[in-house]
């Protein structure tokens, strides 16, 4: 069967509709009714103006902000007088379906900003959103009684919007400002098929059971306080010894490859900031503060301490590269609307790190960073992709050297038949980048490391190095990141491997459950055992029924459960539930201490 066509490509690659591609001549590159990247981004949209068509017929005082397509599905931003709960959501699909079956067409036509002012004046949500449109023709998109600000593109007509789910209902600032009014947000998600709908939703089911925030709460990881502060998570001990496992796996991994490990203070003179562009381009981010008549910022990023450190002694070309590593502490401030859970934060740990080096090193140090990357990603089970960002509207630096290091970092990927994409404006604003992102268990892609060459701060600070020829050069500093943070890494993996965490970094890694008192000091000996072993365990022998305690142990998630009887305490074994293998089996105490040594060793990079 011949697939429909949905819309076409202009010859600067731009989607646009049947109508205009009708209007302008437009024939060649067809994007047709299917699941690719552009036609769902089409129907997504369209969709998006279905569900505000929808909200207009059943709250008729709506108004609508904007609605665009989001990595999720869609979304629409909207004042409404009565609340909507997710109870309503049944209700707006409903009204959907009922006009999907009108067979309305989707029509767009084009009038003058001033038309558009004078058309919306009544409207100051209209209003908002024309006042960050600078082009002088504003384009409508109308379906049967309803049309909005748009531009597009949308699919012919509705009938290609049968396949959708609204997912929730969330608050959203007005135009993500914390001091503007709250509006209602409707999130959905839309495909060309039911097959592939109904498949992304059981993947949503299970992406909810695996909630990192759930089992953070049931695991007893971490947990955030509002009266404390929002985005600020407080690590509990089991979610600390998680995190400890973690750097001290990359710790080690860091000392192989002769990185140094340093430190940096967590707050410098403002001066440092606006010597480095941070407070320019990265101001309103930052906190301020004032410390004897001197304003001072919080350190959003570590380059900065790292630079001071390299300066404070000579150094040849015979020194570099020279390479250092912090568990750096830093502090953005993101917007309430956006924080969540342990994946957006205003405190989090970086597991930062930076190479000073001649540009001749530049290919061999990024390629070694980007085997570390994938020493790293295998190890925790991630598949990843790779995509070099180029530089954003907001940076510092001349264009040509700017031009230099990207061209730096795509020679070290394709001399190396490594596969990569291209982010247009998506560089940091000192230096263009390789981002790494994974992608988990269901097969959502997450952006994690990456990898930026950086000329300007080097030349900003004055570093310098003393060349093979007595001169004094400006080095290139790579500054680099794997996990990306702790706080972000540790909540993908949570929802990766659904709580249930490789040996090697379980917080808990064995739990002991002793059949009575009589078999509790055997516990604790093997326990002291284990913890000389860098092995943490924990012993259950609360007053509850055994078979209680089995279960609450085995709630914990915990690579293995221990029984310890009469039988175990005098043969100095234990009676094994093995939770990955699902098996049961006796073991000596001996034969469990090198299993669980062997299963520790694993973990090295």
């Amino acid at each position: 069967m011949e697939q429909e066509v949905l819309a076409y490509l202009d010859v600067d690659g731009n989607i646009v509709d049947t109508q205009t591609a009708e209007q302008r001549g437009i024939s060649n590159e067809v994007i047709h009714f299917d699941n690719s990247d552009n036609s769902l981004e089409i129907i997504r949209h369209s969709t998006a103006h279905l569900m505000a068509q929808a909200i207009k017929e059943l709250y008729t005082d709506a108004q609508f902000f904007v609605g665009p397509v989001v990595d999720e599905g869609f979304y629409y931003d909207f004042r409404v007088d009565e609340k909507i709960s997710e109870d309503d959501l049944k209700k707006i699909e409903k009204k959907m379906k009922e006009l999907i079956k009108k067979k309305h067409k989707i029509e767009k036509y084009e009038i003058s900003k001033t038309e558009a002012l004078e058309k919306f004046a009544n409207d100051d949500l209209k209003l908002a959103v024309l006042s960050r449109i600078a082009d002088e023709s504003i384009s409508i998109y109308k379906q049967g009684d309803f049309e909005d600000l748009c531009r597009g593109p949308h699919v012919p007509a509705l009938r290609f919007l049968h396949n959708f789910k609204l997912t929730r209902v969330a608050g959203a600032y007005l135009g993500g400002d914390e001091n503007s009014e709250m509006l209602t947000r409707i999130y959905g998600i839309a495909f060309a098929d039911k097959e592939s709908l109904k498949a992304h939703l059981k993947m949503i089911e299970e992406a909810k059971k695996r909630d990192h925030r759930k089992l953070g709460s049931e695991l007893e990881l971490f947990t955030f306080d509002e009266e404390s502060g929002a985005g600020l998570p407080f690590w509990m001990p089991k979610g600390s010894r998680l995190r400890a496992k973690i750097e001290d796996i990359l710790f080690k991994a860091h000392r192989k490859r002769d990185y140094e490990p340093v430190r940096g203070p967590e707050i410098l003179k403002a001066q440092m900031w606006h010597t480095s562009g941070h407070y320019a381009c990265y101001g309103e981010n930052m906190y301020l503060t004032e410390i004897d008549g001197q304003e001072y910022g919080i350190k959003p990023m570590n380059c900065i301490g790292h630079i001071q450190i390299f300066k404070q002694t000579g150094k040849s070309y015979r020194d570099l590269p020279v390479k250092y590593f912090e568990y750096g502490v830093v502090h953005r401030h993101e917007k309430s609307g956006v924080l969540h859970g342990l994946l957006r934060v205003r405190e989090f740990t970086q597991d930062d790190a930076h190479i000073f080096c001649t540009p001749e090193q530049i290919k061999d140090e990024v390629m070694e960073v980007v085997e570390f990357v994938d020493a790293v990603m295998k190890k925790f089970d991630f598949n990843y992709t790779m995509e070099v960002s180029t530089k954003p509207e907001k940076a510092i630096g001349d264009d040509a050297v700017w031009e230099l290091a990207t061209q730096g970092l795509k020679d070290a990927l394709t001399e190396n038949n490594l596969a990569f994409g291209i982010d247009e404006g998506g560089g940091a604003f000192y230096g263009p980048k390789i981002d790494v992102k994974i992608t988990d268990a269901l097969g959502r892609k997450w952006q994690c490391g990456t990898i930026q060459v950086d000329f300007n701060l080097p030349e900003r600070f004055g570093v310098e190095y003393v060349a093979e020829d007595n001169t004094r050069k400006q080095p290139v500093m790579i500054h680099r990141a794997i996990l990306g943070s702790f706080e972000r890494f540790i909540a993908i993996l949570t929802e990766h491997y659904a709580g249930e965490f490789p040996f090697f970094i379980a917080p808990t890694q064995i739990i002991f459950v002793p059949i009575s008192d009589n078999h509790v000091a055997y516990a604790k000996e093997l326990k002291n055992l284990l913890i000389e072993e860098g092995i943490d365990s924990e012993i259950y022998s609360k007053n509850d029924s055994l078979n209680k305690r089995i279960r609450l142990a085995e709630k914990q998630r915990v690579p293995y459960v221990a029984i310890i009887g009469d039988e175990e305490v005098k043969n100095r074994a234990i009676a094994i539930r093995d939770r990955r293998a699902k098996e049961q089996y006796n073991l000596t105490q001996d034969e469990l201490m090198v299993k669980l040594i062997q299963q520790l060793k694993e973990g090295k990079i």
